[in-house]
């Protein structure tokens, strides 16, 4: 499982020029079964996904393939949780 932290950079004022590019991405690894859910950070600092069931070079295949990282608006930074534990509805995550 990955937490996936998108932090604006110093081209966060870019955003609105690929919003639909990277909301047609986040559909499709929805889609896919791949992302599980996805906000934003706040105060405006960014988004984040939770994300499973790919391996390591999957999901950074799939990360840059964000407009908004592939056009610096996000840093992504991809953090790997090996889940141990989880309340009954999320039973699926734990390996």
């Amino acid at each position: 499982m990955f937490v996936v932290l998108l932090k604006f950079s110093a081209n966060k004022a870019k955003a609105g020029q690929f919003m639909d590019g990277h909301n047609a991405w986040l559909k499709q690894g929805f889609a896919d079964g791949v992302f599980l859910l996805a906000g934003s950070i706040k105060p405006g600092l960014g988004g984040a996904i939770l994300a499973h069931g790919v391996s390591t070079d999957e999901l950074q295949q799939r990360i840059a393939a964000d407009p908004f990282v592939a056009e610096d608006v996000v840093r992504a930074e991809i953090v790997e949780i090996a889940p141990s534990k989880a309340d009954a509805r999320l039973n699926f995550m734990v390996a």
